[in-house]
């Protein structure tokens, strides 16, 4: 059996939405969609929130989830990579005699992510055929289509050159949403998620792969909530 850990990582500095992981989302702290995810998989043992932040830890607690260790501050920059910290969960855990076969990282900001989005990149995961299975959403900007750069001379210069004109006729592009990423412990261990060689992915809909980044997608978010289209 895959033993997992399921991983929320919640660093306390937050510019573009002040105290978003604990900010209040229609009825509850927005870290809190989170854990109530990962409780459907995982007991509280197996459910590691990474954090910097006494706040945080607070609010955490105050759900009924014990935060393991406050995350050195080192790993807390704006400049610190998800890699670092996925690396010293697995290490304290190890060193606490429980080793983790695999582990299931899960955003805060993604408030819509729902239950059948990570069962489905956990099962396709198990199939043993990828290091690591991530939640897409169609990309809104296709490079086969309508991606450009800059040229020396200031002009747009398209990103890919090809013939495709109508956007239809583009391959199906996708970008990560941030959603669920299910990883291969071991292969972590030895490089980060960027070149991983075999990477799985699972489709979901824009609507639920919205990830709360700004005031504006909070607000957008909130209202998809008050008019009952999510």
């Amino acid at each position: 059996m895959m033993k997992t850990l399921f991983l929320i990582p919640a660093r306390g500095g937050s510019k573009g939405i002040p105290h978003k992981n604990i900010k209040e989302f229609d009825g509850k702290p927005l870290i809190g969609y989170a854990i109530d995810v990962a409780r459907q998989f995982a007991p509280d043992d197996d459910i590691c929130v990474s954090t910097d932040d006494d706040e945080i830890i607070d609010v955490v607690e105050n759900y009924g989830l014990k935060v393991p260790f406050k995350r050195p501050d080192e790993l807390a920059t704006d400049k610190s990579g998800s890699y670092g910290v996925m690396l010293h969960a697995l290490d304290f855990f190890e060193k606490k005699g429980s080793h983790y076969d695999a582990m299931v990282l899960l955003q805060p900001t993604s408030p819509f992510r729902r239950m059948e989005d990570v069962k489905a990149c956990m099962d396709k995961y198990k199939q043993n055929i990828y290091d690591m299975v991530v939640s897409v959403k169609e990309a809104t900007t296709n490079p086969y289509y309508n991606c450009f750069v800059s040229k020396e001379d200031g002009c747009l210069k398209p990103l890919l050159e090809t013939k495709i004109v109508r956007r239809q006729d583009a391959p199906k592009a996708y970008e990560y949403n941030g959603a669920v990423y299910v990883i291969n412990t071991e292969v972590l261990k030895e490089k980060p998620l960027s070149e991983f060689p075999r990477i799985g992915f699972v489709e979901m809909d824009e609507l639920h792969s919205i990830d709360l980044d700004t005031m504006l997608d909070w607000k957008i978010a909130e209202l998809l909530v008050k008019e009952k289209m999510i």
